[in-house]
């Protein structure tokens, strides 16, 4: 494998990589291995590898298996027909040609056979023999050892067979008997070994494994088929899911995958529950009930729906209960595991499992058949594979065919059935009908049925299975479809503002009878946009009629007819009773009876049509009721619901409680006032006046030909004065809704006790309370905590007395400290300062602080006490203000003594240094220290005392003369100096010194006086170190550790600590989880290769990181133990190293796997302090982190009950769905998962392998579901489980994700993306986080846990910046205000922690149907609610993120996003969320899903609106009229409202969560300063700019489809775009409309007349023009070297030949003009009779420049027609186009008749062109007086018409290719793009003249950047070059 790893990553790409055997594809001998396999030869796999791991051993043997195995494909395919097999027989042929002579010469034996036979007998004896020790055994090992020992045996069969050896000898037979049973002992196991060889392993001697084991083996009373009966005899091992197996035909594989899942839950509950059950060993009825209520609940409620009786009958006998139960849920299990994609289709599988369970009750019960007198048979049972090929391939090829006829997402959502639409056939009584065993002709398998006809061969057309209940319609109807209530809402209450203001009423008076009777006509409004409702309940859902049934068509004609009704009654007696009424009217109505002149009909008519309302208030104000009512099965309510909504299985009952209502109540009450009073007062109130106004001028001089001259009250100026207060009416809400939730947010998250400590100096202060928080928090107790806000956080502090505790804390705290070095966060010297000692000196009373708490305390203490002259007692209060002060120094006293004692062992010495030691004790207890010592020569003592710590520390023993001066020294100093009263003691023992002649401390050889150097331990030399900091480090460590990324992550952890949380439960105790990551082909590690590439400026990735990450560099030199960047390179394992540095900075599979292994890192920590006893967490638990051969041998030691304890808690599942192929065609990603895994033991990838079987002489694809693990360095096959074909026939993403969900484990799942990692800090709050969903969270339990992000790619640009302080907002304090108050968080994707159980069981944790569920994850949040589950927001715990950091990328990614949202707005999802919440929640819900993108779509309509309204106006001449008449009559509002501004900056509200939640966390100041560098560094441009990007891609999504998943990169981006990648990306969706919009405000520049100065016309149209200026230049400001002089010209030439490039078959888009021409209209060629029509009624806008500058053009107003303004101006003006088309038509023509023959016929045809059109201008000049500005304004008249045409004539693409056009049409249109391109480079060019620009540019975009030293300027110019 070493060999094939490294040939990996040296060029060719292996085997079958091209069927040609040309010389790219020659694979290098050492690349061929035994991975590189073709598909359909995959048994052979095993023999190459046993045969590259003996090589080395046995080269003949070797070749003999090499041999065997070119045989045995031989056999498996003669022809060579499969894919790849030729070429790989080819390369094996030539391998062993080339091997033979060189293995024959090496062979051992005389003859093959014998060599061989040799060979097994040693393998065997040597090594099988050896590894089998019974528990001490490496299970993996021996498991390994036997497959090649069964592979040997086969080859050596094979050999002695063509040798013609008939006898082997007896031991041999023996021995491959023995290997044989072994070998289906020794299977590959998951987690579990559930075969008889696991059971000494750790993991099985746990209790509860062992209670679960024991249960699934009671197959006590079950009669087995006869075929099993033997096996059964054989093995005696086979339990409750073998016999589900034998019974109804599930596959070998599933069986054993859902064993281990089963056990693994049973085990779980188990053991969690209290109390505690008795055996322990035994399974608890509790558990199994625990886990059957969750699995069954979903299948319970749909029995009930459908008024059917479940099928769990439980047996009389209750010794047979639990094994029944089992039972159950085994088969619920097995069905679930092999259903594959059906698994989206939850009430399916409720199907099958309820017919299935009713079979295994008859089995059970012994039912006889009536008709044969036999016990009942499974209807589909037997073989294996049975379930998968009778029961899930035929629903499988339904979902398949109707997902085939979406035609890759082009074909219309109404023409095909998808996940849902095919599920919800099971969600009515008829799915009933289709029988069990399933009848073929049933309705499910209307689309299949033609292929299932029978052998007449009666072929019929497919029927079709049909909609469902609802049809994804594409059109904007299903916004207010959806959320009609919402619209209601809001047009009643503009009606009633609107009436109160040209009534005008104060609001006092409101209650006055005629404003009411006013008022009350809304309710007619109301009337009509409910008919409008249920007209469109029919429209929009007609495609799905065939599955309609009558009572769907009843309700739908009465709702229109009672509608109808009500819009004819209420008009009628409103018309009755108002004085305004016509006459003739009144008197037909006069029989109507009218008392008092109040009309009571009318209030009659009114208070019935409100009945329905007032019962939904009541259930709205008591949810409780309501829910009762949704879940009841009465039939009044029953009717009463079937009237109000459609009766369906989902979105019943998901009320929530009291509590929550009013909360989200006041939320939406208080916003809706100041909503309404801004409307009314700011908006409607100030429009009535200027619009009496206006429709009272008379006598409008009009400047074109109106159609409606005598039009009274100029009702076109009216409209467009109003339109765009109307849409900034509709749209504001989402900016009251952005403040309001910024506001609530802040006050949550401030409650919460966010930001609390958020810098080093605050973490120091609450430095001593962390102790008992990490205690409190992070390590389980007995005691049970009340949660809840309290004012204060009090944590019981530890003393040095709880040694224990504080241990714990020092190992979790030095753990984490410890990952920060491994990270290259901290340098080692900074570790050290942070580190707390792992074992504490018993000695000490105290606790022991991180040295950067201490450092510099002792100098300090030292200067201190030098110079203090008065009392002890003062000094020691000084010392003691400081706390840290006053540990260092008892520390350091403390630690002096104990070196003193260590280090002197002389007798006398001893005696000496403990009466000096005595003395000063008793001076201090006496409080006269300072009286008897002088304290002068205190640092002299000290610095004698640093330089023995410094040699101690080094231990040379050569300096053992210097350490006895070194004591002398300090001996004179503390007796001479110091002392002023002598020690008559002290005398003694220095006269007998004197008299033995012996120099103190020296000593002899026979008796040293010292031990030098002392004992070397851990422990020592850990004390000695931190000695050594605290008396050296004399600057203060404030600033410890530097790393801002450290101290955020320091900072949040510690602060998350103080924050609301569960307890940790034991790590046994807690709900087991998996992490599960989707890839697909991302980087998984940068190699070599990658790193060293240089961009177009010279730049090469590591060169980058090295200056955007410079301490984290040197970090990582110095943890090499390197000088340079050269010096790594020096070493294949620091290349690795290197290799990794830098991945771990990227966006890679490899820094996402290294986080959530944290995970498990935490639990074997966390479970380390559980399990340990107290003399093992004293001795620390490095003491188990790094195991002996012994211990990782023995099941009994600590440190393999820890890995066992891990092993069942978490599991990661990658799901690389493309490994299979990748390693066949020896891609380097297959060899860097592989080793992910070798470095990762417990990581799992599952992958889906395509096999090519033969199958009666046919070849055919057959498609697994694999789990593999990595065994000694290779990979090894777990499980394998067929599919019914292939797994992807939806979307991408969720489809992957779905066949990997049956590998997981556990009661929870986190799902995680490829640009995602964890930190070990937050991976130990994870038990906290999974108690969430055993808290009381409200009427129902979470069902997702969402918790908080933080973006790690902030530091890359300014770019990267926003985006991650916006995804920061998003994930922080927008979803904390969407989880509480409102209640309506849903799954955004990423880290969200799922109920595992309850998702299984409804759809997944994603959808997968095509198109409709883009954005696959909110759809599993909108699944939960409808489900009625919960989904909550947790801020204590966070992961990293990465995020796009270039702007193409940004755009991808919104573009992306837009079109989900599009989808979304079409999905039933939402329109079912918008119809079952109550009224603010489906606000809520509105305004923070597809409500943001409307109210995006209508800001954009709103400049549209604004300025065509503006347009008119000037152009028609009514703006004139205006203007006069406000001006004679001095009305100045009339004014304002005609130089009034509708434009709203939506960017610049994305700033405002941003600013609360920095502030929150960061402090206001710098919020402050952030919003201010962000002004500066065009933060709004970006903001405005991404608002185009949503805007055009959710509108084109809706009208037309065509949205398709973007991949975004998620690299390193310091590349310079060119200008066509620019022009191609945001040409339709940003400078057309720029373009379009400049056009206007130049229009209206010219011919406005409200705002005739430029000042009043800036006032007016600035924020315009800078909408306009943002989309057209956005891209070249935030594009890197956008203005540097030679990358501009480089672009110009770049452009000019992509877009004079002819298109055709296979030429890319980037290359060509024309092939991204027809690309980007594409969508136009799918879109549905609806789409187009808009396209060409929007189209038609363009035509009013022509239609009314042609009329203000000094050539027409001199004439007479012109005069009149006479339409036939406007006629002639279309001659012109005529006439230029006819001329280019004449042009092109020519070009292609005579360019070629008639060159020059051809050029005087042009000359003549030329001259014509010159003379017919120049008499336009002479005699008609056509001026230059004529032809200026022409300019602006004819383009746009120009591009209407062009627009139109794409739409009706086949009309003009019919009609021969086509050339013509594609010509003008690149006539036009030049256009627009030359006027969108000409600013850039010039701005790129000035070379200050290009510095300023640099300077803006990566400011970040240079806050963190990036020199960028360098980076650009290629420094490497400088080095």
């Amino acid at each position: 494998m070493a060999q094939s790893s490294t040939s990996h990553d040296s060029g060719p790409q292996g085997l079958m990589r091209r069927p040609s055997r040309s010389a790219a594809t020659t694979v290098s001998i050492e690349v061929f291995d035994h991975e590189v396999v073709p598909a359909s030869l995959g048994t052979i796999a095993p023999i190459l590898r046993v045969a590259a791991e003996i090589e080395h051993e046995r080269p003949r043997v070797a070749y003999l298996c090499r041999f065997y195995a070119f045989e045995k494909a031989h056999r498996l395919d003669p022809s060579s027909g499969g894919r790849g097999v030729r070429q790989f027989k080819t390369l094996l042929f030539q391998r062993l040609e080339r091997d033979n002579a060189s293995s024959l010469a090496s062979r051992v034996k005389k003859t093959d056979g014998r060599e061989v036979e040799s060979f097994y007998q040693q393998y065997y004896e040597h090594y099988v023999r050896a590894l089998d020790q019974g528990d001490q055994a490496d299970r993996a090992q021996l498991g390994k050892a036997y497959q090649t020992a069964g592979v040997l045996f086969e080859v050596l069969m094979a050999v002695n067979k063509s040798e013609k050896v008939e006898a082997v000898a007896p031991e041999i037979i023996a021995a491959a008997r023995d290997v044989q049973e072994k070998n289906e002992i020794y299977a590959p196991y998951n987690i579990l070994p559930l075969d008889s060889a696991g059971a000494s392993q750790s993991v099985m001697q746990l209790e509860e494994v062992k209670a679960a084991v024991a249960a699934l083996g009671n197959t006590r009373g079950l009669n087995w088929p006869s075929g099993f009966e033997q096996h059964r005899k054989k093995t005696g091992n086979l339990d409750l899911l073998d016999w589900l197996r034998a019974m109804f035909g599930f596959q070998r594989d599933n069986v054993r995958n859902q064993r281990e899942h089963l056990v693994c839950l049973f085990a779980d509950n188990h053991i969690r529950l209290t109390p505690k059950p008795e055996p322990l060993n035994k399974l608890d009825d509790r558990a199994v009930d625990t886990v059957m209520s969750k699995l069954f609940k979903n299948y319970k409620n749909w029995c009930k729906f459908l008024g059917r009786k479940h099928s769990l009958r439980l047996p009389q006998a209750a010794q047979d209960i639990q094994q029944r139960k089992i039972l159950y849920m085994g088969l619920y299990l097995l069905i679930w595991g092999e259903a594959a994609n059906i698994r989206f289709m939850p009430e399916c599988l409720c199907y099958i499992f309820h017919n299935m369970a009713y079979e295994l009750h008859g089995l059970l019960a012994g039912n006889v058949s009536i008709v044969t007198g036999e016990n009942i048979k499974p209807s589909y049972g037997g073989d294996d594979e049975a379930f998968l090929r009778k029961v899930i391939t035929p629903i499988y090829r339904v979902v398949q065919t109707e997902a085939n006829k979406n035609a890759n997402g082009k074909a219309a959502h109404s023409d095909w059935s998808n996940y849902d639409d095919l599920n919800e056939y099971f969600w009515t009584p008829d799915c009933f009908s289709l029988g069990w065993p399933m009848r073929d002709d049933g309705d499910l398998f209307k689309s299949t049925r033609d292929t299932t006809q029978g052998k007449k061969g009666s072929f019929r057309k497919a029927g079709r299975t049909g909609k469902s209940n609802f049809t994804e319609t594409r059109t904007f109807w299903h916004i207010y479809h959806s959320f009609d209530r919402l619209w209601t809402f809001y047009l009643l209450a503009l009606q009633a503002m609107i009436i109160l203001a040209f009534e005008r009423v104060e609001l006092r008076e409101i209650l006055r009878k005629d404003v009411l009777y006013a008022l009350s006509s809304i309710f007619i409004t109301a009337a009509f946009l409910r008919f409008l409702q249920s007209v469109l309940d029919v429209i929009l859902n007609f495609p799905g009629f065939h599955r309609w049934k009558f009572t769907d068509v009843l309700r739908n004609i009465l709702k229109i007819v009672v509608s109808l009704a009500w819009c004819v009654v209420l008009p009628l007696c409103y018309a009755q009773s108002v004085s305004f009424a016509p006459g003739k009217l009144k008197q037909w109505l006069s029989f109507l009876p009218q008392v008092k002149g109040v009309p009571p009909l009318y209030i009659m008519a009114v208070a019935l049509y409100l009945l329905p309302n007032v019962l939904a208030a009541i259930m709205f104000i008591f949810p409780m009721l309501r829910r009762w009512i949704e879940n009841s099965d009465w039939h009044i309510f029953r009717l009463l619901l079937w009237w109000s909504q459609p009766r369906i299985y989902v979105g019943r009952g998901m009320h929530e409680s009291q509590i929550a209502l009013i909360k989200y109540t006041i939320f939406w009450l208080l916003l809706f006032c100041c909503k309404f009073a801004f409307s009314y007062f700011l908006q409607v109130k100030l429009l009535v006046k200027p619009t009496n106004a206006i429709m009272s001028i008379r006598h409008v001089k009009y400047k074109w030909h109106e159609f409606f001259p005598n039009a009274e009250h100029n009702y076109g100026a009216v409209v467009s004065l109003w339109l765009p207060v109307i849409l900034v009416y509709f749209m504001d809400t989402q900016i009251w809704y952005a403040i309001f939730s910024t506001i609530c947010g802040g006050v949550i998250g401030a409650f919460d006790r966010l930001g609390e400590i958020r810098t080093l100096g605050m973490l120091r202060s609450r430095f001593q309370s962390l102790p008992g928080a990490f205690n409190t928090y992070l390590v389980p107790s007995d005691k049970t905590r009340r949660r809840g806000f309290s004012l204060s956080k009090r944590f019981a502090e530890v003393t040095a007395a709880r040694r224990t505790e504080a241990a714990k804390f020092s190992q979790l705290w030095n753990e984490i400290i410890s990952s920060f070095r491994e990270e290259d966060l901290i340098s080692d010297r900074e570790m050290d300062l942070l580190l707390v000692p792992y074992t504490s000196d018993p000695s000490l009373k105290l606790i022991q602080w991180p040295p950067f708490l201490l450092a510099s305390k002792i100098p300090i203490a030292l200067d201190m006490a030098a110079q203090f002259r008065t009392r002890d007692s003062d000094l020691w209060k000084r010392i003691c203000a400081d706390e840290y002060m006053k540990c260092a120094v008892i520390e350091c006293y403390e630690s002096f003594k104990h070196v003193l004692h260590t280090l002197v062992i002389g007798e006398n010495e001893k005696r000496i240094i403990g009466i000096i030691i005595k003395e000063v004790e008793s001076n201090i207890s006496k409080n006269s220290f300072l009286s008897n010592f002088r304290m002068a020569p205190l640092p002299a003592l000290c610095s004698k005392f640093v330089e023995l710590v410094g040699i101690l520390k080094n231990a040379d023993p050569a300096k053992r003369d210097t350490v006895v001066l070194l004591l002398q020294d300090m001996l004179e100093v503390v007796t001479r100096d110091m002392m002023q009263n002598e020690n008559r003691e002290l005398v003694e023992l220095g006269h007998t010194n004197k008299e033995s002649g012996r120099q103190l401390f020296a000593g002899t050889d026979a008796k040293p006086a010292i031990l030098f150097p002392p004992v070397a331990t851990a422990q020592w030399h850990e004390q000695i170190s931190r000695l050594h900091l605290l008396l050296t480090v004399k600057e203060s460590a404030m600033d410890v550790p530097t790393n801002l990324e450290a101290q955020r992550r320091i900072a949040f952890f510690t602060n998350s600590l103080f924050m609301d949380m569960p307890r940790a439960p034991r790590v046994r105790n807690m709900l087991s989880f998996s992490v599960l990551t989707p890839y697909y082909s991302e980087e998984t590690v940068y190699s070599k290769n990658d790193l060293e590439m240089e961009n177009e400026d010279g730049v090469s990735v590591v060169y980058y990181l090295q200056k955007i990450f410079p301490d984290e560099w040197t970090n990582f030199l110095e943890r090499l133990d390197c000088k340079d960047e050269t010096s790594v390179l020096e070493s294949e394992e620091n290349i690795l190293q290197l290799r990794h540095w830098v991945s771990l900075r990227g966006q890679t599979l490899f820094r996402t796997v290294r986080g959530m292994m944290y995970y498990r890192r935490a639990l074997k920590l966390q479970a380390f302090l559980d399990m340990a006893n107290e003399t093992e967490i004293l001795a620390g638990y490095k003491a188990i982190s790094e195991p002996t051969e012994e211990d990782k041998k023995s099941q009994r030691s600590l440190y393999t009950q820890l890995e066992a304890v891990a092993d069942l808690k978490f599991t990661y599942v990658a799901t690389c769905q493309n490994y299979g192929n990748q390693k066949r065609s020896g891609d380097r990603r297959a060899t860097d998962i592989l080793n992910l895994m070798v470095n990762n033991p417990s990581l799992r990838v599952a992958y889906i392998d395509e096999v090519e079987e033969r199958e009666g002489g046919k070849v055919q694809k057959v498609f697994y579901s694999v789990l593999i693990k990595a065994v000694d360095n290779l990979d090894q096959e777990i499980y394998r489980i067929k599919l019914p074909g292939p797994a992807k026939i939806g979307e991408g993403k969720p489809e992957n994700q779905n066949h990997a969900l049956i590998f997981t484990r556990g009661e929870a799942l986190q799902a995680i993306d490829m640009n995602q990692d964890h930190y070990l800090e937050e991976a130990l709050k994870m038990r906290n986080l999974l108690e969430e969903f055993n808290e009381d969270h409200g009427v129902r339990a979470p069902t997702i846990l969402g918790f908080r992000e933080h973006i790690f790619t902030g530091s890359v640009s300014s770019l990267a910046w926003f985006m991650s302080n916006q995804e920061t907002s998003f994930v922080t304090i927008g979803q904390r205000v969407l989880a509480s108050p409102l209640k309506v968080r849903f799954h955004y994707g990423h880290p969200d922690v799922f109920d595992r159980i309850f998702h299984i069981t409804r759809g997944g944790i994603s959808k997968a149907s095509r198109g409709i569920n883009l954005s696959e994850d909110i759809f599993a949040g909108f699944n939960s609610t409808l489900r009625r589950g919960n989904v909550t927001h947790h801020e204590y715990i966070q992961v990293g993120k990465g995020r796009d950091v270039g702007l193409n990328q940004i755009s991808l990614f919104e573009a992306k996003v837009a079109c989900g949202n599009g989808e979304q707005t079409l999905s039933r999802d939402l329109y079912r969320l918008g119809h079952r919440f109550d009224f603010f929640r489906m606000m809520s819900c509105y305004f923070t899903t597809v409500g943001f993108y409307i109210s995006s779509m209508i800001v954009v309509l709103t400049v549209y609106a604004f300025l065509y309204g503006r347009l008119y106006l000037s152009l028609s001449g009514v703006e004139e009229a205006i203007v006069k008449f406000a001006a004679a009559k001095g009305d100045s509002s009339l004014k304002a409202a005609m130089a009034s501004q509708s434009v709203v900056q939506l960017g610049l509200l994305m700033t405002l969560p941003m600013v609360m939640e920095i502030g929150l966390e960061r402090g206001f100041r710098t919020a402050l300063s952030d919003l201010i560098i962000m002004q500066l560094q065009l933060a709004p441009v970006f903001f405005t700019f991404s608002l185009g990007t949503k805007v055009h891609y959710y509108g084109r999504t809706i009208l037309h489809g065509g949205s398709k998943y973007r991949a975004t990169g998620r690299g390193f981006v310091v590349k310079h775009e060119k200008f066509a990648e620019n022009y191609r990306m945001y040409s339709r969706s940003h400078f057309v409309k720029g373009m379009e919009l400049m056009v206007l405000l130049i229009c209206y520049r010219i011919y406005g007349k409200a705002a005739e100065d430029s000042v009043g016309y800036a006032l007016v149209m600035g924020s315009t023009w800078f909408l306009v200026g943002s989309w057209l230049f956005a891209p070249f400001f935030f594009n890197p070297s956008g203005f540097e002089w030679q990358k501009i010209v480089d672009d110009w030439d770049d452009w000019n030949k992509w877009i004079s490039s002819r298109g055709g078959i296979g030429v890319p888009a980037n290359k060509s003009w024309e092939s991204w021409w027809e690309e980007e209209q594409e969508h136009l060629l799918h879109s549905g009779f609806f789409g187009k029509f808009w396209e060409i009624f929007l189209s038609l806008r363009y035509f009013i420049y022509q239609y009314g500058i042609v009329y203000q053009l000094n050539l027409t107003k001199e004439s007479r027609m012109g005069k009149q303004h006479s339409i036939i101006v406007y006629g002639l003006s279309w001659l012109v186009i005529v006439a230029v088309m006819i001329v280019l038509k004449i042009v092109s023509m020519g070009r292609k008749k005579f360019s070629a023959d008639f060159q020059l016929m051809f050029r005087l045809l042009k000359l003549f062109l030329f001259i014509g059109s010159v003379v017919i201008v120049g008499m336009l000049f002479h005699f008609l007086k056509l001026t230059v500005g004529d032809i200026m304004q022409s300019l602006l008249a004819f383009l746009p018409t120009g591009w209407a045409l062009l627009q139109i004539s794409q739409v009706a693409r086949p009309l003009m290719k019919t009609v021969g056009m086509w050339g013509s049409v594609k010509a003008l249109a690149r006539g036009y793009e030049y256009i627009m391109g030359v006027v969108i480079f000409m600013p850039v060019t010039v701005l790129a003249w000035f070379p200050f620009v290009s510095e300023f540019q640099t300077r803006l975009l990566f400011n970040q950047a240079f806050s963190r030293g990036l020199q960028i300027q360098r980076i650009l110019a290629g420094g490497k070059k400088q080095k």
